[in-house]
């Protein structure tokens, strides 16, 4: 399936918009483009997948702190959460149809 450069960029925008509105930005561009565009909305439902599993995983390195395992996670996770929203953002843009590592699927 061919994506148009506007589903490319609001994709795109999905997950840049991410890093100063964490769920406010994103739900927006999905809320308004996803009936519109199944690209855009692929990536959306990639997006708040990804978002509530690293929250869960999140909780549980939380929880390890107390075995001090814990601050490994916490750092691994946010690095990795930065890290994979950007490749997202640039695979996105690029009208690839991107799934995060480790995401359990709650929207399909």
């Amino acid at each position: 399936m061919t994506t148009t450069s506007d589903d490319r960029l609001y994709a795109m925008l999905l997950y840049v918009l991410s890093f100063p509105f964490t769920v406010l930005g994103p739900l927006l561009i999905w809320l308004l483009k996803r009936e519109q565009s199944p690209f855009v909305d692929h990536h959306g439902k990639q997006y708040f997948n990804f978002i509530v599993s690293y929250f869960i995983y999140g909780i549980i390195g939380a929880i390890l702190m107390f075995v001090l395992i814990g601050f490994v996670i916490v750092f691994a996770l946010s690095i990795m959460a930065i890290v994979f929203t950007i490749i997202a953002a640039v695979k996105a843009y690029q009208g690839e149809w991107y799934k995060f590592p480790l995401v359990i699927e709650f929207l399909k």
